[in-house]
């Protein structure tokens, strides 16, 4: 019995998967995309990374404790960008992505066009949906965040970072689209840096901002599709053909 019911548990996870990736083709119809469904991580207490507290404490006029050894600290290292967790990491950049994918199991799809199918959007704040994408040569990352800026009214952020420099990322733009019940909503963008931290863009607001009810208004049975793209921005594509 034991073993039938870890069987049939196994199976009833594989059909929910296969319904997850129809549900997503079926609102984006376009052939060849593909789909990665995303669980969220979730965190009771939220943990801000290092680059959220420095600039916390920035906007105080609180400089950061000096200790001896941090006298020699190697401005080129960048600390850990995956939200939601208080990770000690640091390294360059050309290591971000494994440290991605092996520390924290972060997935990663190759393609011009995919779809990103976050589950669970009901969860309570703070949350997060993140996956890698691998496109034109380099990496970005993708972060959906549910988020109260204001108590009891949560929003969804998304945002799409490079893992470059500020430099690289200005070469790019990304769109992120929903879909769903003849309703279209665009957000058209140049993507930032990550050494520019998501929580800074986050709480900019320079991303992809969704209230609870039109939030809703695409998901569809607690599931919220956006369909993205990343292209090279015009102005370098100029400068390439000059």
């Amino acid at each position: 019995m034991l073993f039938f019911t870890q069987c049939f548990g196994a199976v009833l996870d594989l059909i929910h998967l296969r319904f997850q990736h129809y549900k997503a083709k079926r609102v984006f119809s376009a052939a060849g995309q593909l789909v990665c469904v995303v669980n969220p991580t979730h965190s009771l207490k939220y943990a801000p990374t290092r680059c959220a507290a420095a600039q916390a404490s920035a906007e105080q006029g609180i400089l950061p404790p000096c200790h001896h050894h941090e006298a020699v600290h190697d401005p080129q290292l960048v600390p850990c960008t995956c939200p939601l967790f208080s990770c000690p990491w640091e390294g360059h950049l050309e290591v971000v992505v494994s440290h991605l994918r092996q520390t924290h199991r972060i997935n990663i799809l190759q393609g011009a066009e995919i779809v990103f199918l976050a589950t669970d959007m009901h969860l309570p704040a703070p949350t997060d949906w993140i996956i890698m994408h691998s496109c034109l040569g380099h990496q970005f990352l993708l972060v959906l965040r549910k988020q109260e800026k204001y108590e009891g009214h949560p929003q969804f952020f998304a945002t799409m970072m490079l893992i470059g420099t500020p430099t690289q990322a200005n070469n790019f733009t990304y769109r992120l689209e929903l879909n769903r019940n003849q309703r279209r909503l665009k957000w058209e963008a140049t993507p930032r840096s990550i050494l520019e931290c998501v929580d800074s863009v986050i709480s900019d607001g320079d991303c992809l901002v969704l209230n609870t009810s039109l939030a809703q208004l695409f998901s569809d049975n607690g599931s919220l599709a956006i369909g993205i793209a990343i292209t090279t921005s015009k102005a370098h594509s100029s400068e390439a053909e000059m």
